[in-house]
């Protein structure tokens, strides 16, 4: 079993930048990918980010790249996403998710921390 949490978010203006946290515990194996999802009340949740234990990562949002990066500390079993020139668009509720499947898809990841509300005032 794998418990996963999120902190980081908050209520920043057009143009700041904040940075979300996230940290996997239990069986090291399930939480060899993990990946930041966002979701907008009515809409379906969206992948933004992922980070493997490899090295590996990549931005799944178009509208994002260039201005998020993902990054993972393996020693602490943590995935950071630093969110830089926030935009209104980019509020959201964030999730952190961990699991073994490199996917941005969300029904790829069996672990899901409780979310942090993202909010971007203009």
């Amino acid at each position: 079993q794998v418990q996963v949490a999120e902190s980081g978010g908050g209520l920043v203006q057009a143009g700041g930048s904040l940075r979300l946290s996230c940290t996997a515990s239990g069986l090291s194996d399930d939480a060899s990918v993990m990946g930041w999802f966002r979701q907008i009340p009515g809409k379906a949740r969206e992948g933004v980010a992922l980070a493997t234990r490899g090295g590996t990562d990549t931005i799944c949002t178009a509208s994002v790249k260039g201005r998020f990066t993902v990054s993972r500390d393996n020693t602490k079993n943590t995935v950071y996403l630093q969110m830089n020139n926030l935009e209104t668009e980019d509020t959201a509720m964030y999730y952190c998710a961990a699991g073994r499947i490199y996917n941005c898809g969300s029904s790829a990841f069996k672990y899901w921390g409780q979310g942090t509300q993202v909010t971007v005032s203009s």
